[in-house]
């Protein structure tokens, strides 16, 4: 009774209208000015239950184990493009992409009027007859594909595809053992929580049989690499002693490889080698130059495939490239794919190889909203709309720009250890001081973090130490909003410097 008392009494209140903010300038706690980037798109007011109502529910009713982020939790309830609106009215700007989903942009009018049509035709039929959109999407999104990845599974999620995939893989090669690489993240269903090699989200139950992971090749925190070791706009500042055509690091992380593979593989095999192009729960991660395409060889001379997780990283994200494991001058027998896939509507695939496809048809598979007429009519518009709009030109030139103006951030605070990343898939990595890479501590980093937030802009985290500031934006960001959130960013790292000093 109390909670529903709550909830009516919310309702009641916020039929009021709020006056909204429009354009004007964000305070920091200092009262120092910054100036967002105008928008000319004004949300109708807000009516609907309130901040206080909400969190009464998410705490009696909703999963325990769903964390939220800041101190002080955003309402959002209206997106467009690359803003976000709270239930006050006032306006962010959305540096996340609700977790590198939001690819064409919050409601993108057009993806939207594709949903609509599509509502208005066909919502839903099973898969077991033909329909339009079903059709005309596969044949779309397989053009993008290089090689002879041409067969299309459609699922719901990337964990669901990373799933399939994995299933794929034994099936085919009849070998069980998987390879995988630490820090990565690929899902946290029963079946994933071994290949996910990120130790919090792994829960205390037997999990990852046949699962083993390789030492992970990072130029900043591996055990070797530095200056000369990544595609990135930005180098670590670590020093390296490989020359700039050769990365050496490279060949100690596949001897390392080869050691697994000797080791811990029956005969030397392994089913699989499993990868994302850039690891991105993992703190915007990049590997050695040449690793993947020298790992990809040897796994293919065991009779492995090779399985790239295009979640986070496909669809021009990463700016040189339509699909990341491009950049790293590689074929995988198998892509999965989700996220910026739909926009934010819950689509995924996993494309693999006719010779692939031919085994998994040994028995029934099925999915039943997997290419639904809807999600499919959602994906189509959106290769559309990254097409006609120029987004991955625009993540590799903005993205390019923020990454190199990133830098003179790090050169200038202590707390900013390293920036990686390509296109608009970028990393800030937090740390006590330069010297010893210390991680900085949480609270310390949720200083700088709500500060930002507090400034209008929103910022991901992630990392193996949660110090890693996760910038994954929609794709049509302009660079007076990459200015105007460097000067948050800056302006939330002098405020933190300010407040160490003074204790």
């Amino acid at each position: 009774m109390k909670l529903e008392k709550i909830l009516n009494k919310s309702l009641r209140l916020c039929k009021l209208q709020v006056r909204y903010q429009h354009n004007q300038p964000v305070q920091n706690v200092n009262q120092a000015r910054v100036s967002m980037p105008s928008c000319d798109f004004v949300p109708k007011p807000y009516q609907g239950i309130s901040a206080e109502a909400a969190k009464t529910v998410r705490q009696y009713n909703i999963n325990p184990a769903l964390f939220t982020f800041y101190k002080n939790p955003v309402f959002i309830y209206k997106g467009h493009m690359q803003w976000l609106w709270d239930t006050n009215g006032k306006r962010y700007l959305d540096c996340f992409g609700g977790i590198v989903t939001i690819s064409a942009g919050h409601c993108h009018p057009a993806v939207v009027g594709a949903a609509e049509k599509q509502l208005n035709d066909l919502w839903h039929t099973t898969n077991i007859y033909l329909h339009p959109t079903l059709h005309q999407y596969a044949s779309e999104l397989v053009a993008k594909l290089p090689g002879d990845l041409k067969v299309v599974y459609f699922t719901n999620s990337g964990s669901e595809a990373n799933d399939l995939a994995m299933f794929m893989a034994r099936m085919y090669t009849g070998t069980f053992e998987i390879i995988g690489l630490r820090n990565a993240y690929h899902g946290a269903s029963p079946y994933l929580m071994g290949l996910t090699a990120l130790g919090t989200w792994r829960y205390n139950v037997p999990t990852g049989f046949g699962i083993h992971q390789t030492m992970n090749p990072d130029p900043y925190r591996g055990v070797w690499g530095g200056s000369h070791c990544r595609d990135s706009p930005v180098q670590t500042t670590r020093t390296c002693d490989c020359p700039a055509d050769k990365c050496l690091a490279t060949d100690l992380y596949i001897d390392q490889l080869q050691d697994v593979l000797s080791y811990s593989m029956p005969k030397g095999r392994a089913g699989c080698f499993f990868a994302e192009s850039m690891q991105g729960v993992g703190g915007t991660v990049q590997f050695t130059k040449g690793y993947l395409k020298r790992a990809f060889e040897m796994i293919r001379e065991k009779g492995g495939l090779c399985i790239s997780d295009e979640v986070q990283t496909g669809f021009g994200r990463t700016g040189t490239h339509f699909w990341g494991f491009e950049g790293h001058d590689v074929i995988p027998d198998i892509v999965t794919m989700a996220k910026g896939m739909g926009n934010g509507f819950p689509l995924a695939a996993v494309v693999t190889t006719p010779a692939v496809a031919k085994k998994m048809s040994e028995a029934l598979h099925f999915n039943t909203f997997g290419g639904n007429p809807l999600s499919c009519a959602v994906g189509s518009a959106v290769l559309k709309v990254i097409e006609e709009e120029n987004l991955q030109k625009n993540c590799h030139v903005i993205g390019t720009y923020f990454l190199t103006e990133l830098a003179k951030l790090r050169d200038e605070f202590e707390v900013v250890g390293d920036v990686r990343g390509k296109g608009l898939m970028i990393g800030v990595e937090m740390v006590t001081d330069k010297e010893s890479k210390t991680p900085l501590p949480a609270e310390h980093f949720a200083n700088i973090w709500e500060r930002t937030k507090d400034l209008g802009v929103l910022l991901g985290k992630g990392g193996f130490f949660g110090n890693v500031l996760r910038i994954k934006p929609p794709m049509c960001i302009t660079k007076a909003d990459v200015d105007f959130t460097l000067d948050v960013i800056r302006q939330s790292l002098v405020g933190y410097e300010k407040g160490i000093k003074s204790n």
